[in-house]
């Protein structure tokens, strides 16, 4: 009998990334197959309205109409995520700047923020590396959020926040502006065309810290990974095994390396580590108001809201919609 060829079945990454894109691709006709229902089911609702001449309908009628819209505009912003790492993974570090615990507390609530939106999304979070704050909040915390088009959406938060609010740390209670600075890449299967040589590296271990369990705290099993020509460091702790710590930071630092080439080739960033080093003013992307009065307001696309509550509990969709909206039209303000 004559073996047949080989064929995609044979690549298990090719298989698993072409089910993956199927299963989307199934995912989105069902959901268009969806809205062409509530669309016809709104319209029926309406001319029920008319026919019996019931104002009670209206708020059900508003109701379907808002989740349809709501719905349809998901769908067309995920057309806009035409980038070929969109649909990847994310993984986020977030960096405390200078301020001590303000800033350390700051980074635990966009740590917070970033993970009520995931969770909001259905995507699941995972944790890499992990710093706590001198008093409270964290220093630094790198880590994994899993769903499509994850990178696609958070791509947009790249860059530095900064928080204005009162002190609950300030005895005097005096008004403090606090910085912080969010670095995403995304998660890529493979080298990505991404070369990076073994005299351009070097690679640290140390004990692990933080949650994770009494394994993490007595064995040198976690990494840190210096890249010389972009000055990147990155590390991870969470694998129970020194080799898988190494595997994943590697896996970090390529795509914080690829995320630095498509910055530079599309001649709007000077680069990751660039936005790393200018984590005060000046240089944030969005600011968060608590006091005197609240409002988040995106300086790139001029987006705000007074609900800076609902903002920090993981409500950032309007921020993320508005950026991928002015970037595909080519209107982003610059920050410098």
């Amino acid at each position: 009998m004559q073996m047949s060829e080989p064929g995609f079945w044979d690549d298990p990454e090719r298989s698993n990334q072409l089910m993956k894109e199927s299963k989307n691709l199934k995912d989105t006709v069902e959901l268009c197959e969806h809205l062409q229902t509530a669309y016809d089911d709104i319209l029926t609702l309406i001319e029920m309205g008319y026919e019996e001449n019931d104002p009670e309908m209206i708020p059900e009628i508003r109701a379907e109409l808002d989740d349809f819209i709501e719905k349809l505009e998901n769908i067309r912003l995920a057309t806009l995520l035409t980038g070929e790492y969109d649909k990847s993974n994310a993984i986020l570090r977030i960096n405390a700047g200078a301020g001590g615990t303000e800033s350390c507390d700051w980074g635990g609530m966009l740590y917070r923020m970033y993970c009520r939106w995931a969770e909001k999304k259905g995507y699941a979070v995972e944790t890499l590396d992990y710093l706590e704050g001198d008093e409270a909040g964290i220093k630094s915390v790198s880590f994994q959020i899993n769903g499509e088009n994850a990178y696609g959406y958070l791509k947009s938060e790249q860059g530095v926040h900064r928080l204005v609010r009162i002190s609950p740390f300030n005895a005097q209670g005096k008004r403090q502006t606090s910085f912080v600075s969010v670095d995403v890449m995304p998660e890529i299967e493979g080298d990505a065309g991404i070369e990076i040589k073994d005299e351009d590296i070097r690679i640290d271990t140390y004990r692990s810290s933080g949650a994770g369990g009494q394994h993490i705290n007595k064995t040198s099993s976690a990494i840190r990974i210096t890249h010389f020509p972009t000055g990147v460091v990155v590390q991870c702790q969470n694998e129970r095994s020194q080799h898988m710590n190494k595997d994943k930071a590697m896996q970090m630092l390529r795509g914080k390396l690829l995320a630095i080439k498509e910055a530079e080739e599309e001649a709007k960033l000077k680069g990751i580590q660039g936005d790393l080093k200018a984590i005060g003013w000046g240089s944030q992307i969005r600011s968060y108001f608590l006091q005197p009065y609240q409002l988040v307001k995106d300086n790139r696309t001029a987006e705000e809201t007074a609900n800076a509550g609902a903002v920090l509990d993981g409500d950032i969709d309007r921020f993320i919609n508005a950026y991928l909206k002015k970037k595909s039209q080519g209107t982003l303000q610059q920050v410098e």
